[in-house]
């Protein structure tokens, strides 16, 4: 296993590589030391998120794994079909996973996600349209849905799934 850790317009995010993918890329409020790799790997992780960071990259072209029950799994899954600068709810999510009940265990396995970014969970807004919660922080998720409705040059809009 490795880790980089990597200096973003919203804070540091250490991004980790395990047998030949990423396994997680976490962004914290807590000071870390940037450190450069040789992992070819993870330069191709970061070079992608500058990408992203820069308005040239809509979507992530690495190999992703990470540990999760079947169901969590199918979620992540879900999250990866929004597409850039749009945003669906959790209800919307369960509607279209043939799942209507499960609202609240979709906002869990959201929640448990550990692809920041490339697995786009900060798309997941309240049915009302508001900010709901965000393990990077609700400041984050505002300003990722902004960067995105910028880069595409138009203003956020809600996904009709």
């Amino acid at each position: 296993m490795h880790s980089v850790y990597y200096q973003t317009p919203v804070g540091v995010a250490e991004v980790t590589e395990e047998d030949g993918f990423i396994t997680s890329i976490h962004i914290s409020d807590e000071e870390h030391e940037i450190n450069a790799t040789d992992n070819e790997l993870l330069l191709n992780a970061i070079t992608q998120l500058d990408e992203y960071f820069a308005g040239k990259r809509l979507q992530f072209d690495l190999p992703f794994k990470q540990k999760g029950t079947d169901f969590q799994q199918r979620v992540w899954q879900y999250l990866e079909r929004i597409p850039y600068g749009t945003t669906t709810s959790y209800a919307k999510l369960a509607d279209q996973m043939e799942q209507p009940l499960a609202i609240r265990a979709i906002a869990s396995a959201n929640g448990k996600n550990n692809l920041w970014i490339a697995v786009p969970c900060h798309r997941v807004i309240g049915s009302d349209g508001s900010l709901t919660g965000y393990a990077g922080g609700l400041w984050r998720k505002q300003w990722l849905l902004q960067h995105e409705a910028r880069t595409i040059g138009i203003g956020q809009t809600m996904l009709n799934l």
